[in-house]
């Protein structure tokens, strides 16, 4: 935008001349404007496909907060890293999401189950938390080990696979304190309230 800027006070065309900004840069513009169209059809229906599974919007909202946190800690991760946002970060962000939405599920899941069997509240979230605690980080840890390769990778194609993989790690970090820490707490809270 500086440049553009400099050159337009600067540089004074012919007639029948003009001037077109591409590359990198016109990639990144045209791919933020589908990246903002795409990301919220892409939570939107994430959205509804857990309103289908659960028949039930507290539910389905409590499993779609691990997209926050998870989303959190991907921007953290480029950002220790000093990387800008590119599209394949953006990729990264949607695929993350996915990930931080099937961590919640099991334990959202394991949580009604517990429910439904007839046991307390208090007791339904401590087994849910206890019993899915390996299947919640071999989750998450299987997926940031296959990704770490990528995020430190220097070879041919890494300034695209290193930012998609950087924003699913970090992102996984947070999103599976999400998942054993905030998300039994959230249910203690508003559980009793909504079933």
């Amino acid at each position: 935008e500086e440049v553009q800027a400099k050159v337009a006070e600067s540089v004074k065309l012919p007639s029948g001349y003009r001037l077109d900004w591409g590359g990198q840069y016109e990639h990144l513009r045209s791919g933020r404007a589908r990246m903002a169209v795409v990301v919220p059809i892409t939570f939107s229906l994430i959205l509804l496909l857990l309103y289908v599974t659960y028949r039930n919007w507290f539910d389905s909202l409590r499993v779609f907060t691990g997209i926050p946190l998870a989303v959190s800690g991907g921007i953290l991760a480029l950002y220790l890293r000093g990387m800008p946002f590119s599209m394949s970060a953006g990729v990264g962000f949607i695929a993350l999401s996915g990930i931080a939405v099937l961590a919640d599920m099991v334990m959202v899941q394991t949580i009604r189950h517990n429910l439904e069997a007839g046991m307390g509240l208090g007791p339904a979230i401590e087994d849910a938390a206890i019993s899915r605690l390996r299947p919640v980080l071999m989750t998450a840890s299987v997926a940031a080990i296959g990704f770490l390769p990528m995020a430190v990778s220097t070879g041919t194609g890494a300034e695209v696979q290193r930012p998609l993989a950087t924003v699913v790690v970090g992102g996984l970090l947070t999103s599976t304190a999400l998942t054993l820490l905030v998300l039994p707490a959230l249910y203690s809270i508003l559980g009793n309230k909504v079933k």
